[in-house]
């Protein structure tokens, strides 16, 4: 079977067992950045390797590209092969915040054109709820033979696109932050309040169910009709603060059936480097 967007973690639990797997733990702490990896060494789904938000899956900051830029997608790709991706090997990701984490690896190796890439629906809760053990320490892998492939994986618009599409341009932003975010209430996050003008809003977290997996994928649809109108898909750009959590409404989006929408990855972060770009509050 193919996994592309989501997977159970019984599923998993089968999947390990016949090999050909490699499960990516992303827990994150924005305030504490070694939370994570201390988390993992704690206690994680047997044999998942630690993948660093900022170390792993971002490239440099320079004051003008936003918090988490994306990595040199060859850099990337040999980053990758190091931590032991193999070129038709399922990737699983997860963590313990809805998925956002791990929905950044998913989306980064679906933008390197890896199409067998996963969530695991409900995370490390998920895993644990199931009865399923988690084991201590470091895990490490032989390394693998992934490469970048070109003109194949998911799109992005850069922030030049973002501009010139302020004067009535086809694209739809969707921002993944919360509403008063949005609307301009100040974030310690934020160096500026508010949001690209022209865009809608849709939270993240709305892509979850109450048990912490996401909705139906009818259900998904639905809400990101009410979000997007008529807008094809393949005209929406997703941002939020630094173009994490809005890979968890790209994975929403693509969970849905609604395949082809863009990540802005500079987000936010990089939208209000320059204090000559508009700001709406509406």
């Amino acid at each position: 079977m193919s996994y592309q967007t989501l997977i159970s973690a019984t599923d998993l639990s089968r999947l390990i067992e016949q090999g050909g797997v490699l499960i990516c733990d992303c827990r994150f702490d924005l305030g504490d950045p070694d939370a994570g990896h201390r988390a993992y060494l704690e206690g994680h789904v047997p044999g998942a390797i630690y993948v660093d938000l900022e170390r792993d899956l971002s490239g440099k900051p320079n004051g003008a590209n936003g918090r988490h830029p994306l990595p040199e997608r060859q850099a990337f790709a040999a980053r990758m092969a190091e931590l032991g991706v193999g070129r038709d090997m399922l990737v699983v990701s997860y963590d313990t915040s809805g998925g956002y984490y791990a929905s950044r690896l998913w989306w980064m190796l679906r933008w390197l054109g890896h199409g067998q890439a996963a969530v695991l629906d409900g995370g490390l809760a998920g895993w644990t709820a199931a009865g399923l053990p988690l084991r201590q320490g470091e895990e490490r892998t032989a390394p693998g033979d992934l490469v970048a492939s070109p003109g194949t994986g998911m799109p992005v618009a850069d922030v030049q696109a973002i501009e010139a599409n302020l004067d009535g341009g086809e694209l739809l932003v969707v921002d993944a932050r919360t509403a008063e975010r949005f609307h301009g209430q100040p974030h310690p996050l934020d160096t500026a309040s508010g949001h690209i003008p022209g865009a809608a809003n849709r939270f993240y977290q709305l892509n979850l169910s109450e048990d912490g997996r996401f909705k139906a994928a009818d259900e998904l649809a639905r809400d990101f009709a009410a979000v997007i109108g008529d807008t094809p898909p393949e005209k929406v750009v997703h941002q939020c603060g630094s173009g994490v959590t809005a890979t968890h409404n790209l994975l929403a989006m693509e969970v849905a059936g609604l395949k082809g929408s863009r990540l802005y990855p500079g987000s936010w972060s990089e939208w209000t480097s320059d204090s000559s770009r508009p700001i709406a509050t509406d």
